[in-house]
């Protein structure tokens, strides 16, 4: 796994987290600049998607269980548009609040992601 898009999809993502979580708890409906994060998030789990197929053909494979990183990438790539969905039926300050901690949930899996794939059975 490429480490330098980790840590950028880490920190986009604790970025549309907080920003998720201030936005809801100072009151903020669902619009445009609190769905971009979540949106943002999972282009990039996308990106790691394309990634993580891509990279065992270029020598770089998994030091960890495969089917333990796609359980995490699958999963992972179900929770924005999940938060973005409850934010759009639900409008109100939580469903906000929703989204930024599902934007840090996602950010965590990402940093399992790149344990799984560098350093489990290293």
């Amino acid at each position: 796994m490429i480490a330098g898009f980790t840590t950028a999809a880490v920190v986009v993502a604790a970025i549309a987290a907080v920003l998720g979580v201030a936005l809801g708890l100072a009151g903020r409906k669902p619009s445009d600049l609190s769905l971009a994060g979540p949106a943002l998030v999972e282009l990039l789990l996308l990106a790691q998607l394309v990634i993580a197929i891509v990279a065992p053909f270029t020598g770089n494979e998994p030091t960890g269980n495969p089917v333990e990183f796609y359980a995490y990438l699958i999963s992972a790539l179900i929770i924005p548009p999940a938060a973005i969905f409850w934010a759009l039926t639900e409008r109100t300050r939580w469903s906000v609040v929703v989204v930024g901690i599902a934007c840090f949930a996602v950010a965590v899996m990402f940093v399992r992601m790149q344990i799984i794939w560098t350093v489990q059975g290293a």
